[in-house]
């Protein structure tokens, strides 16, 4: 089901901000009589100015220095820790986190996958599977993933299956989300002592920049909620600290592991978010690899910068239905035309029950019954339908998914 991706091109930072030239374009204007012609030179004088600055600033690629994934593993081999940033939703993304960690795994057996995806108090699931106890669908039910996570676990899937099939610990790096909620509503200040000891006892509120980035990103979003910048800042704090501790705490039990973590740009560039407050806890080597960053090169950024080719996930086999979730149960609303709903005569108020024996109360029991299911692929959908005046009846349908 899963593709593989050739290795795509990197750049260090470093390399990319060697100037390959700049072109300069200027305008002006001639006159016969003198005043016109003092104008001119004084207005060429004020724009050579910048120009000589924009030379020195401007950053340029030289291509000639572009090399592949496979050339930089190396690099990264002598780091204790790498951290590669995804974009969630980029399945190329997680291909080259993929690639990157068979490179290292080849050179070293003792590695280990840190993982923004999956939070800290369901690490004994993921050791578990790793330890080949559970099933790949009984730790996503055991570790809540749809409901906690809910992007598509697909996009995951290869990383979690390499890592099982060799034994690498997979380490949960998130906190809970029912604490990080609670953080954005009251701030750091308002929660109880017993959710504050959840979090690090150190919180460094000291980089500037680090701030001033988030500010840029709050600033850009609509604020429905009205949440403050304050609380959103503490999230972000929380999250960030949060997840270096749990690193710091996995390197210092596990001294003889290099440990790659896979987590959320926003979560790695510049270095301010995870990696420095790491580096705070723990005295490690570490390496920044960020995939198809928007902006430009800047220094400071990542160590290495990848530009893997676009690649989407298969389409996945589908119902074919609008659902309602409330009060614990999942129904109909409608079925789309054409669909695999409309064709077995699935209704609106249709309660569904479970699919193939799983039991669905809710949009993440669903995804979960689904999640590695193809079009063509058949399923059994159990469903309750209410009757005027009579007992609710339960029907089965067998669905061809498309």
């Amino acid at each position: 089901m899963f593709t593989a991706l050739k290795p795509g091109p990197a750049i260090s930072p470093a390399q990319a901000l060697r100037l390959l030239g700049v072109l300069l374009l200027a305008g002006g204007c001639t006159s016969a009589d003198s005043s016109s012609a003092r104008a001119t030179h004084t207005v060429a004088a004020q724009l050579s100015a910048p120009a000589a600055e924009t030379l020195e600033t401007t950053p340029a690629l030289a291509l000639s220095a572009v090399t592949t994934v496979e050339q930089i593993i190396p690099a990264l081999a002598g780091k204790r820790v790498v951290f590669v940033g995804e974009q969630h939703t980029r399945y190329d993304h997680h291909l080259m986190q993929l690639e990157i960690i068979r490179g290292l795994h080849r050179d070293n057996p003792r590695l280990a996958i840190g993982l923004e995806m999956f939070q800290q108090p369901f690490q004994r699931y993921l050791d578990d599977y790793v330890a080949g106890a559970i099933s790949e669908q009984e730790m996503l039910r055991a570790t809540e993933y749809y409901q906690r996570w809910r992007m598509d676990y697909r996009l995951y899937a290869p990383i979690l299956r390499y890592a099982r099939q060799h034994r690498l610990p997979l380490v949960a790096l998130n906190l809970p989300v029912e604490l990080t909620r609670q953080v954005g509503r009251v701030g750091l200040q308002g929660l109880d002592e017993d959710q504050r000891a959840q979090l690090p006892a150190d919180i460094d509120r000291s980089d500037n920049a680090y701030e001033q980035r988030l500010r840029q990103v709050f600033d850009q979003h609509p604020n429905d909620s009205g949440q403050e910048f304050s609380h959103f800042l503490d999230v972000q704090l929380s999250w960030d600290e949060g997840m270096a501790e749990r690193a710091a705490t996995f390197l210092e039990e596990n001294p003889d592991h290099q440990l790659v973590v896979l987590a959320g740009q926003a979560h790695v560039a510049w270095g301010s978010p995870i990696p420095r407050r790491l580096a705070r806890r723990i005295d490690v080597e570490a390496a920044i690899v960020l995939n198809s960053w928007d902006g430009p090169p800047e220094p400071g950024l990542a160590d290495f910068l990848l530009w893997p080719a676009q690649q989407a996930l298969p389409e996945p086999g589908r119902i074919g239905a609008v659902l309602d979730e409330q009060d614990g149960a999942l129904r109909i609303d409608s079925c789309s035309e054409d669909s695999a709903c409309a064709e077995v005569g699935m209704q609106r108020g249709d309660r569904i029950i479970a699919i193939d024996d799983a039991s669905i109360n809710s949009m993440a029991d669903l995804r979960l019954a689904l999640w590695d299911k193809q079009p063509g692929d058949t399923v059994t959908v159990d469903v309750l339908r209410s009757r005027i005046l009579l007992p609710s009846r339960e029907l089965s349908y067998e669905i061809r998914l498309r």
